[in-house]
């Protein structure tokens, strides 16, 4: 990275599609919020295709600067099937959670052009998407949103345009009918001008990244990029990016001194698991990025017992998560829930003590410390070396922190 630090708990990212949305226009947007080039060209290097090449490069558009990202691919559009495009990506040495989104993403299509198509997801054929630019537009996106890792992604009301497209299947209607599918339930709108403003691969982002839609929501902008597209209009052809801090909501800045941020609630109801099991599952949501893993139990139809697994995190670990409960439970299906959520400011420092330096949670609320929490492990650590009890330990810890 740059100047964008990873884990973002507390910055949402917004996507201000004024002017549509493509593969080609995201991938700008991101890159001029900041994005390391050299880490994703490095990510992208490692998918095994065919010679291609990714200009990015400042320009202006409609009298905007921003970054223009031009994939110049060496080939002639092969007609790729599903099959081909896993193995290209399993074939890869990108991280596993990029992989695992990036087949969602294509098998989401699939689903869409299955359904137009008249045929089932397995044998459809991409025409545009399954050549080697697309490709490189989705999981680079993929690359792109694993780097960033905002807590929350928002979008506009999405400007489609209007008119006509001509594609593999011949002339088509704007928006093209893949692009309608992947908008169900989306706010959209024609503007003024003709043409096609958002593409498949734009809209198929959206719906993968996007949690929430509508107006820009509270918070405080830390920056805004802005992704070039290639046509030339009158309104700037641009997909505006904006990271927001939402750490305080409007009313809260310079007040309660909180931080703010969205989580994912997902829960499953469990009622025919060998308990032995929820060890190793609990340890494995973890492993994949959890926030907080918990278990409670509860009584089901007929007076059945059973177990409420609870998982919280964020919205970018979501689609790994849901994937690891559904494999390793018993469940057959997984709620989720999205929550805004109010925390202490919480940062770990270690701490000098007559015992020896022991690290510690430091919750603040502003600039206040409201806790000083021992670690654990570290005093459980210094009661072997010292021959204490764990609560000697403790008190003599506790009655001896000094924070500044």
């Amino acid at each position: 990275m740059s100047d964008i630090k990873n884990n973002n708990d507390k910055i949402s990212l917004y996507l201000d599609c004024f002017s549509g949305i493509s593969g080609d226009m995201f991938l700008g947007a991101m890159l001029d919020l900041g994005l390391s080039e050299e880490e994703f060209l490095n990510e992208l290097n490692k998918l095994p295709l065919p010679n291609y090449e990714v200009e990015i490069k400042k320009a202006l558009k409609g009298g905007i600067t921003g970054t223009d990202v031009n994939i110049k691919a060496h080939e002639h559009h092969p007609h790729r099937g599903l099959k081909q495009i896993y193995e290209i990506i399993d074939g890869s040495k990108i991280k596993p959670e990029v992989k695992q989104i990036s087949k969602e993403a294509f098998y989401k299509l699939a689903v869409v052009e299955g359904g137009i198509h008249g045929k089932p997801p397995e044998e459809i054929h991409f025409h545009e998407v399954g050549a080697v630019d697309s490709i490189v537009d989705i999981v680079g996106a993929c690359i792109l949103m694993d780097m960033l890792k905002p807590c929350r992604v928002y979008a506009s009301s999405i400007n489609v345009g209007f008119g006509t497209v001509k594609c593999a299947h011949g002339v088509m209607p704007v928006p093209a009918p893949a692009t309608m599918e992947l908008l169900k339930g989306v706010p959209v709108y024609s503007g003024d001008e003709p043409g096609e403003f958002t593409t498949p691969t734009g809209a198929l982002l959206l719906s993968m990244f996007v949690d929430k839609y509508g107006s820009m929501p509270s918070g405080i902008p830390e920056k805004a990029g802005y992704g070039l597209g290639k046509a030339e209009r009158k309104s700037p052809n641009v997909l505006r990016a904006l990271l927001l801090n939402e750490r305080y909501s409007v009313g809260d800045v310079g007040n309660t001194g909180l931080d703010r941020d969205k989580v994912v609630i997902l829960e499953a109801n469990i009622d025919d698991m060998n308990p032995e099991f929820y060890d190793g599952v609990i340890e494995s949501l973890f492993e994949k990025g959890a926030l907080d893993v918990f278990l409670t139990p509860i009584i089901m139809k007929k007076s059945r017992p059973a177990v409420k697994l609870t998982c919280l995190c964020t919205s970018d670990r979501k689609h790994i998560l849901v994937e690891a409960i559904l494999r390793e439970t018993t469940t057959l299906g997984v709620r989720k829930i999205e929550a805004d959520r109010a925390k202490l400011y919480r940062e770990i420092k270690e701490l000098d003590t007559p015992l020896g330096n022991i690290r510690a949670k430091i919750a603040k609320m502003g600039d206040e410390i409201v806790r000083v929490t021992p670690e654990y492990g570290d005093m459980k650590k210094l009661s072997k070396e010292k021959g204490l009890p764990l609560l000697k330990v403790y008190e003599l810890i506790k009655n001896s922190i000094i924070v500044k």
